[in-house]
């Protein structure tokens, strides 16, 4: 990066912390992305391209470990989710209809592991949502 680059993109960056400080009080809680799953055809085609590519450790049963975030991969259509941590999936849901967005799979309770569910966002996009047992 050239010096001039650097700068300014220091300068983008404390501008931005500074107005994302400023609004923080009128936001929502921050929902932190806590998994992810990609899916297509051939799982095991696609466990050798992320394995030799990204040296993810993926297992037998196709779950992906990397340093900060787990995943998996699932042999279905082709589809990249991305999870959101929630601490209520049903108020959330409720939050995400009410502002456009759909439910695209009701919550699922699996016990003393998590609740999760999938919405679309007003563009279609599928995402999921995870709340982890208290």
């Amino acid at each position: 990066m050239k010096p001039i680059t650097i700068i300014l993109f220091a300068a983008w960056a404390l501008a931005g912390a500074s107005a994302v400080s400023a609004q923080t009080a009128t936001r929502p809680p921050s929902a932190p992305i806590v998994f992810f799953d990609i899916a297509g055809p051939d799982a095991a085609k696609l466990k050798q391209f992320y394995a030799a590519n990204f040296g993810w450790d993926i297992d037998g049963a196709n779950a992906i470990k990397t340093p900060h975030l787990a995943g998996t991969l699932r042999q279905d259509p082709r589809e990249t989710l991305i999870y959101l941590g929630v601490s209520n999936v049903d108020a959330t849901l409720k939050k995400i209809v009410a502002s456009g967005g759909a439910v695209a799979m009701p919550k699922v309770v699996v016990p003393k592991v998590a609740t999760f569910a999938i919405f679309t966002d007003p563009e279609g996009n599928r995402m999921g949502l995870v709340e982890l047992p208290k």
